[in-house]
């Protein structure tokens, strides 16, 4: 999955077109489940194989008709942002493998929890790495989430790995990409670059095997994994236009979109078990969510 990209200098002032371009984003996010579940009987290194190589030419046909390829082609000759963007590409791999295996192993509810609780981890990891103050405010939603972590804990005898991967590995790539000077698309298109040679050679291991999906006897399969591509870099792209034209406060409240979307998949679609105490927790967190955005609500609200 990739929620949350780095958001390139959003404007003062919210555009409808910019708008209309992050929900559609966050909607193909929310959704995107769906179409890990109908993968689910495939590797999730297969599919994050078919991811990269796919995406490629989707993200750099893009920047081609925009005329945008300079940063790419810069970010190639420069050894700090290889090295960086290998960093970030390694990081996003692992985001993308476990919540394939999440959503394929019935754990979408702990993908759900781990967006729900990344915006949060962000502050904290801020406040760790950075040194930056936290408010009295954060300090009491960071202590909500942390108290609900703690209840699914006790309730089901172990830490809930999978939404605490999801969230550790989204926030440390979110941090570590800001250090890139490179657009959203660019740097997608360069991270998926760095990771072709090791997906294709990993493709055509599978087919000299035997072991591919991809143009097996399956035809459906061979179209899934071919549309791996479009369904990873189409609600990128969307993003990256609408976070341009919208305030950051507006990115900060439309990001919880796609982990609802999910949640109510998760409950009514694959029919995962939801209990007393996982309710209990996501009202935390929930919970936690508003004492976090509200004070930001209010100073969107008196600024106008």
């Amino acid at each position: 999955m990739a929620m949350n990209q780095t958001i390139p200098a959003p404007q003062s002032r919210d555009s409808l077109h910019g708008f209309a371009y992050a929900l559609t984003a966050y909607i193909l996010w929310g959704f995107l489940p769906l179409y890990m579940k109908a993968v689910a009987h495939v590797s999730p290194f297969e599919v994050i194989a078919h991811r990269v190589i796919w995406s490629v030419p989707i993200a750099a046909c893009v920047l081609i008709a925009l005329g945008r390829t300079a940063e790419v082609k810069q970010a190639l000759t420069s050894p700090r942002m290889l090295a960086m963007a290998c960093l970030t590409a390694t990081l996003i791999s692992l985001n993308w493998g476990v919540y394939i295996w999440a959503i394929g192993s019935g754990h979408a509810l702990d993908a759900a929890l781990g967006y729900f609780i990344n915006p949060l981890f962000s502050i904290f990891m801020g406040a760790v790495l950075l040194k930056e103050k936290l408010s009295r405010i954060q300090l009491a939603a960071i202590s909500l989430v942390v108290l609900a972590v703690a209840l699914l804990t006790w309730h089901a005898g172990t830490v809930p790995w999978v939404a605490i991967a999801l969230t550790v590995s989204w926030g440390f790539y979110a941090f570590f990409r800001k250090t890139l000077p490179i657009g959203p698309t660019q740097g997608f298109l360069l991270e998926v670059l760095l990771l072709s040679p090791i997906a294709l050679a990993y493709i055509l291991y599978l087919g000299l095997s035997g072991q591919a999906h991809f143009l097996s006897e399956s035809t459906v399969d061979t179209w899934l994994l071919a549309a791996s591509g479009i369904v990873t870099a189409t609600p990128l792209i969307f993003y990256g236009n609408g976070a341009k034209l919208l305030k950051l406060s507006t990115i900060g409240i439309m990001q919880y979109i796609a982990p609802s979307i999910i949640f109510i998949i998760a409950i009514f679609v694959f029919k995962e078990q939801f209990d007393t105490v996982r309710l209990i927790a996501f009202i935390m967190i929930w919970s936690a969510l508003v004492i976090y955005t509200a004070p930001s609500l209010m100073r969107n609200k008196v600024a106008k």
